[in-house]
């Protein structure tokens, strides 16, 4: 349905460092909503930039709020994020830059705060940065997949136009992997590969290169923030846009292997046509995940709500690759 191949123009992504002190403490999804204990009362007061809090909550879980004071604070890191600076595309190639990163103050998130992810471009190459963001462990398979996501209907600055894709989606680690799995949300604005925007396309892969997925188109206009979410469960993978159901994959098009999860925000190609600089913006609020568990929109709003009303910013019991 599409003339592109994504993945193929992708070097396959290294890991600069690993995962570090992932849990030692459990506890019932009840204890962490409503029990100071659990750590609430002190991620509400903020931390310092060297101390972690204890990764504590209900087994299989992770949740992250992105509140961090930039990629370079310690617990980006520690809680398993890096910024993308390599080579390879998709979109402009060897254009990915960790300065497109933030965490800015934004009143309307859930919180106060949230990720930005700004790629700018003039229409030129050496004017291109694209931005993504990526988990370094891969131990993301059977489940539900959930963000708040407030994606760029158009530019925070210069003139609309370009074709740019904005995306939430967990991965295979290797591109060449046997058992290559990628469920993608991707939202184009303007369009792109010949096709009108806005729209939103929901995508389950069996094959990086020559490419072999599946894939539906919804033409959407997407303004304000939206729960994105996926699961991966009994054979099949379903695309949820605020609890609708958007596209159902199944047969080889599911996930097959443990995944890592991306955030990106990047170009299809360049359009000097359209003067002056311009940037765009896509923002994540939260990002949750429960393994082996089709969870209902109902259910990771009520969990949500939960971590949040007891100031818990970071949670992951998942087990270490």
């Amino acid at each position: 349905m599409r003339a592109r191949v994504r993945q193929s123009n992708r070097l396959p992504r290294r890991r600069a460092w690993s995962v570090i002190a992932l849990p030692t403490l459990l506890c019932t999804l009840a204890a962490c909503n409503g029990d100071p204990a659990a750590g609430g009362d002190s991620a509400a007061k903020g931390r310092s930039a060297s101390a972690s809090p204890t990764p504590s909550g209900p087994p299989g879980t992770m949740f992250d709020t992105f509140h961090y004071t930039g990629p370079d604070d310690p617990q980006f890191a520690a809680h398993g994020w890096q910024v993308r600076d390599g080579g390879g595309g998709p979109g402009i190639k060897d254009t990915w830059s960790a300065s497109g990163a933030a965490f800015p103050e934004d009143p309307t998130a859930k919180g106060g705060r949230a990720l930005q992810l700004r790629s700018t471009t003039d229409g030129t190459k050496q004017g291109t940065k694209q931005v993504e963001v990526q988990s370094t462990a891969t131990n993301l398979f059977h489940g539900t997949f959930a963000a708040r996501i407030n994606f760029g209907e158009k530019p925070s600055t210069g003139r609309t136009g370009d074709h740019v894709v904005q995306t939430f989606f967990p991965i295979s680690p290797a591109d060449d992997s046997a058992n290559y799995s990628e469920l993608d949300f991707e939202y184009l604005p303007n369009g792109g590969w010949g096709a009108p925007g806005p729209k939103l396309d929901t995508t389950s892969w069996f094959k990086a290169d020559p490419p072999d997925r599946v894939t539906k188109a919804a033409k959407q206009r997407l303004e304000g923030w939206h729960t994105m979410m996926i699961t991966a469960m009994d054979g099949k993978v379903t695309y949820f846009l605020d609890g609708r159901e958007m596209f159902t994959s199944s047969d080889k098009y599911v996930a097959r292997e443990k995944m890592d999860i991306h955030f990106s925000n990047w170009f299809i190609d360049l359009l000097p046509s359209i003067s002056g600089q311009r940037s765009w913006d896509m923002k994540v609020n939260w990002f949750y995940y429960k393994a082996d568990q089709a969870l209902s929109a109902a259910e990771v709003e009520q969990t949500v709500d939960g971590f949040y009303g007891a100031g818990t910013e970071y949670v992951n019991t998942l087990p270490k690759n």
